[in-house]
């Protein structure tokens, strides 16, 4: 039995991303492969897979239901491409599901959602609860409102983090390319596909260039990402082609398609919370010993460590944590706020209350609140 069906064997619950040149290529739906796309969800499902799906499109389908001839510019036309296009979608997707008993409901996240912690452990409730009822849950940004969203998000990134949220152990990329490779295949014939990636290195980003869709905003650097988010997880990621027929039944069979990125040690899905979904508000800039204490003897980061505080940030917020190079290498809550920390940066621990007048704790981000990057 080879590495993929072995950890097969252990799926019980995936999520599926599928990408805009999949489901609305030039702006029109593409009914065959939502066809096939559903024909897989049913497959999974009738294995005994949970599945949640996140889908783009709507932006793309919603320009041409409007007469727009090229995806919007401003922010206005986006939100109103998106209202249109996902009442289309969601409607798309039911009409196949429904008629065959299955279930499905429509979730629409925000960052929001996601950075603030009550609301992020709300969203994985009711996650929880449709899965325990046999639904589809049919994910995407909620565009019409986030203009943040429109401007930054995609769907690459949101699905990782749905893949924390629902602790699942596999991601599917389904793209308009059969995996990643070492070269744009679009563009170079001698381009290689890996099929297999132990772990997302620094060369493998290098590699992944922007999109080239007008469809959509995310590209294979993206998927990358959201690869190495998920694996921090516990989750293994697959990019597939997403119009091949039965293209989810094959990677559930193990065949040698698309590229397979690898599981990692998971950390704990607070930790990944801190990490990939919390918004930083600020940072604090370390002395070379810091550093090591965090990265080589695994301690909490004391005041005294701490050479610079920048930004504006109440206690128990994300902070980037940095060395005297500007490079990030971590993040963690604060166990401070902004102007106390520079007011006890570079005294020792045993100095707080005199200086502050109080003291909450010795440390200025416990380890328990901290992640390496």
């Amino acid at each position: 039995m080879n590495r993929r069906a072995e950890f097969l064997e252990r799926v019980n619950r995936v999520v599926v991303k599928v990408g805009s040149q999949v489901v609305a290529p030039e702006g029109r739906l593409n009914e065959r492969a939502l066809d096939g796309l559903c024909d897989g969800l049913l497959a999974l499902r009738g294995r005994g897979i949970d599945v949640v799906l996140v889908t783009s499109g709507a932006v793309a389908a919603g320009a041409r239901l409007l007469g727009l001839r090229e995806r919007p510019k401003t922010i206005p036309l986006l939100q109103a491409s998106a209202a249109a296009g996902q009442a289309a979608i969601i409607q798309s997707y039911g009409d196949r599901l429904r008629p065959r008993d299955q279930p499905v409901a429509q979730i629409l996240l925000t960052a929001d959602d996601v950075r603030d912690r009550r609301r992020f452990i709300n969203a994985r409730n009711t996650f929880s609860s449709l899965l325990s009822l046999g639904v589809v849950p049919i994910v995407n940004e909620n565009d019409t409102v986030a203009v943040e969203e429109i401007k930054l998000g995609d769907n690459d990134r949101l699905s990782s983090l749905v893949a924390n949220l629902i602790e699942a152990q596999l991601l599917i990329v389904l793209s308009d390319v059969d995996g990643f490779y070492d070269a744009d295949p679009r563009n170079s014939p001698t381009a290689r596909r890996y099929g297999f990636i132990e772990e997302v290195s620094k060369a493998h980003l290098a590699q992944a260039g922007p999109t080239s869709s007008g469809a959509g905003l995310g590209g294979m650097a993206t998927k990358l990402e959201a690869a190495r988010q998920a694996a921090l997880c516990g989750a293994a990621t697959v990019i597939a082609k997403g119009d091949s027929p039965r293209v989810l039944e094959q990677i559930m069979d193990a065949e040698e398609i698309g590229t397979w990125f690898a599981a990692g040690e998971s950390m704990s899905k607070r930790k990944h919370w801190i990490a990939f979904s919390s918004d930083p508000r600020g940072s604090v800039v370390l002395d070379a010993g810091a550093v090591e204490a965090l990265m080589v003897r695994n301690k909490s980061l004391l005041p005294s460590g701490i050479v610079r505080v920048l930004g504006s940030f109440a206690r128990g917020e994300t902070i980037r944590i940095a060395d005297q190079e500007g490079t990030e290498i971590g993040r963690g809550l604060a166990g401070y706020s902004s102007h106390d920390l520079d007011r006890i940066r570079g005294r020792r621990s045993s100095e707080i209350e005199s200086l502050l007048g109080y003291k909450y704790f010795d440390e200025a981000i416990h380890r328990d609140n901290l992640v390496l990057i």
